[in-house]
């Protein structure tokens, strides 16, 4: 008679779809106040075409129970002229005219492709359980032929616990760009305005008045957005024209099944002009947090009417008639959303390749110049910490930066 087996014992699956998932093992798991991790979302990023090549879930088990659960998504050849600056990007220019395979990279991101990084787990991880998770993310790369492995965008609370198992496996931290989040304590808009520093102050005053100047321009709050993707996908273009780096683009699959999905967890604040969008801010609500995942654009009336500062303000006021305890904002733009009195979050990359040599020059190069990479991002801001809006100086900010691909 074979032995029983340990239920005590952790075990490793990876499955290929959100899908695979209960539903009730998601909603146990997943931080209930970050709208970007919603299975809506991710199974958006399954129907669409936004980069990654494939998904996965490594899911760590132990029994009946799940312990952990972290999402992966698949890159087979990674352009890294895509996802680096503008700088960087004509250095790189002669390579990709006479040699461009080597700048297609084989990579995995481990966490949410589209958002903050996290382990989903509803109790703390254990020590088995990390060994077991790295471990498992180490085979999977292997098999999958995946040579570079980075945990993307996590913040030191999420990252700490994992640092001892990812060091031992030779993963090393790099800094990633900070995350935004807008407190929200005052009761209406018009408040959370007051409430500003002086300068802020006025300049929020000015961005409306300058809309308010057009008398064509209206806001709209629109559930389901499907009729208008055509026209945000020209406008989104707009943006990501202007972008220094392409990790992700969103695309018709993505927004169309994002649209489709039930419930009122996503809304689109569009901005028209007559019956043309030109502006829109593809907003996702979950408990008490808010997101303005991605932002569109016409340049042509954007800087004179300042459309890019009052779609997110018509963000913010749809965040407090929900009730939402914040709202985050992408990882760009970061003068006009200190501005708005967004606080910043530190968030780091953990990263490794599979075999040594590759990982070494990873190791020398790539901490140096993301940092260099952030440092230009920020300018003159301060380092990335928790700040009330009243302690943020914010520069004067005539309009939005060209790149601000949200």
């Amino acid at each position: 008679m074979e032995p029983a087996a340990d239920d005590t014992a952790c075990r490793v699956e990876v499955l290929r779809s959100v899908d695979f998932l209960p539903p009730s093992v998601w909603h146990q798991l997943a931080p209930p106040d970050d709208p970007m991790w919603s299975r809506t979302v991710f199974g958006a990023m399954e129907d669409g075409a936004i980069g990654p090549d494939g998904y996965a879930y490594l899911v760590v088990r132990r029994g009946p129970r799940t312990e952990a659960v972290l999402p992966m998504a698949l890159f087979r050849n990674l352009r890294l002229d895509d996802i680096v600056g503008s700088h960087e990007r004509q250095l790189l220019s002669p390579v990709r005219k006479l040699a461009p395979r080597l700048l297609r990279v084989p990579m995995l991101f481990c966490g949410n492709f589209l958002g903050q990084g996290h382990v989903l787990s509803a109790r703390p991880l254990t020590d088995e359980v990390i060994r077991a998770l790295v471990d498992g993310v180490l085979r999977f790369a292997r098999a999958e032929r995946l040579g570079t492995v980075v945990f993307k965008d996590f913040a030191p609370d999420d990252l700490n616990p994992l640092r001892g198992a990812l060091s031992s496996a030779g993963f090393f931290p790099a800094p990633s760009m900070p995350d935004t989040e807008l407190p929200l304590s005052a009761r209406s808009f018009d408040r959370y305005v007051e409430q500003l520093p002086a300068k802020p102050r006025r300049n929020a005053r000015s961005n409306l008045r300058k809309f308010a100047a057009h008398p064509g321009l209206r806001m709209e709050t629109v559930e389901d957005f499907r009729p208008l993707v055509p026209q945000m996908l020209h406008l989104y273009q707009q943006v990501m024209d202007r972008a220094d780096q392409r990790l992700d683009v969103l695309d018709a699959g993505f927004l169309t099944a994002l649209a489709a999905s039930p419930g009122p967890d996503r809304r689109l604040v569009a901005c028209f002009d007559g019956e043309r969008l030109v502006a829109f801010l593809l907003c996702l609500f979950s408990g008490s947090g808010a997101t303005g995942a991605r932002i569109g654009l016409d340049y042509r009336l954007a800087h004179e009417a300042r459309l890019y500062h009052n779609v997110h303000y018509a963000a913010i006021r749809l965040a407090l008639d929900a009730g939402c305890r914040h709202i985050r904002f992408a990882q760009t733009a970061y003068t006009p959303k200190l501005e708005f009195g967004c606080r910043l979050t530190e968030q780091s990359y953990a990263i490794t390749h599979l075999h040594p040599l590759p990982r070494a020059v990873l190791r020398r190069l790539l901490p140096a110049a993301l940092a260099a990479a952030r440092t230009q991002a920020l300018g003159p801001h301060p380092p990335a910490r928790a700040t009330h809006p009243r302690d943020t100086a914010a520069a004067d900010q005539e309009g939005a930066p060209s790149a601000c691909p949200e």
